[in-house]
């Protein structure tokens, strides 16, 4: 256990280096990119005149700063020429990952339904893969699974909480140590270091035991 803890604290401060006081978002975007083959790209910043609301023409955006504008979603990529690139220009710019194909799809929900679901899946024994914490919504990181895969899925249960959230193909998530309208983005579960690319868990795995977990502890989960 003290080998696997000091193990995360070193993987945790490669991802938040430290420049000027201020997470060194670049070094986290070539992580991402170059090591772990995400494909990334630089999100719409927060309004500068108020950190609340986002840069995006959309005066009534529902997710200021994490999500992509400028270029758009089509544009991730791992290249680091072009990683480097963005972030040397946008060096505060929130790092968007673009789910599904090759890099990890995601299973979010609310953050305090989250938190009593990861506690549940603790005491269970469960192996998850990391966890994405924003202000309000926390994203489980899964294999990349199809709507196909996903519809079949969720045909075969009797319940599922409609506050559930599915990022795979064409969709995306904020990684850390994003700045967005809503707060910083932060590891709940960092990666583990050891693999080319972080081990993540298969969607069913993860959507069977969320289900169990916030049935079990009776939280509704409501829509956020």
């Amino acid at each position: 256990m003290r080998e696997i803890l000091g193990r995360l604290g070193r993987r945790r401060r490669l991802l938040s280096r430290r420049d000027g006081g201020r997470p060194e978002v670049l070094g986290a975007a070539l992580t991402f990119a170059t090591e772990w083959q995400w494909p990334v790209l630089p999100g719409v910043a927060p309004d500068p005149q108020g950190r609340a609301r986002c840069g995006c023409p959309d005066p009534e955006c529902t997710v200021p700063g994490a999500h992509p504008f400028d270029p758009g979603l089509l544009a991730a990529t791992t290249d680091e020429r072009m990683v480097r690139w963005w972030w040397t220009n946008r060096p505060t710019a929130p790092i968007i990952l673009a789910t599904g194909g090759t890099a990890p799809c995601a299973v979010s929900l609310p953050a305090p339904a989250a938190a009593r679901a990861l506690d549940a899946l603790d005491r269970k024994g469960m192996r998850l893969g990391p966890v994405v914490a924003a202000p309000t919504r926390w994203s489980l990181l899964v294999k990349p699974y199809t709507m196909e895969q996903l519809g079949e899925l969720l045909y075969a249960k009797d319940f599922v909480p409609g506050s559930l959230r599915f990022h795979s193909e064409g969709g995306y998530i904020a990684l850390p140590p994003s700045e967005t309208g809503q707060g910083q983005i932060r590891w709940e579960r960092a990666p583990l270091p050891g693999s080319a690319s972080p081990w993540v868990p298969d969607v069913e795995a993860v959507v069977d035991a969320v289900v169990e977990a916030l049935t079990r502890t009776g939280v509704s989960a409501p829509e956020l």
